[in-house]
């Protein structure tokens, strides 16, 4: 098994070392760690040659980007105004109360994290979540359960 060193130079090796690499070993990193570890994005800006400041700035920017572990399911439930005012709110609520987690967290055992979004682009479905890539549409709290079942284990 390759350490956690070793999977970064893997990463690595695949690009130039110049600065407009950033975003593309970003991703690859989040790929392979399930999120950007802090001491990993330190040997990121050395060998790119970019302040560890511009690191976390694009981190921090792009959505896509997590500073803290992610669980193994991501559930993204969508708080835009059509979500909002169908109910988005209480079904963040309710997902968070039976996981047990905050939106922008994981669950303790890393099997989910949780995450409000300004739009999943499918208003007509509101309210909207998504698990992973599959989205569920016209979303109601006692459906909750039932989503979440085959995602447990």
């Amino acid at each position: 098994m390759m350490t956690s060193q070793q999977k970064l130079e893997t990463i690595l090796s695949r690009y130039e070392g110049v600065a407009a690499d950033l975003i593309p070993v970003l991703q690859d990193v989040q790929d392979e760690f399930n999120y950007l570890p802090k001491d990993e994005l330190k040997i990121v800006a050395g060998r790119l040659q970019v302040s560890l400041t511009r690191v976390y700035s694009v981190a921090t920017f792009f959505k896509m980007f997590s500073l803290e572990p992610r669980g193994k399911h991501l559930i993204r439930v969508c708080l835009g105004t059509a979500c909002h005012l169908r109910g988005g709110q209480h079904l963040v609520e309710t997902v968070g109360r039976r996981l047990n987690v905050e939106p922008g967290h994981a669950t303790e055992d890393l099997q989910f994290s949780l995450e409000t979004v300004g739009c999943l682009g499918s208003c007509a479905q509101a309210p909207l979540m998504m698990i992973d890539a599959k989205y569920f549409g016209r979303m109601a709290v006692d459906k909750v359960p039932k989503i979440l079942k085959p995602y447990k284990q």
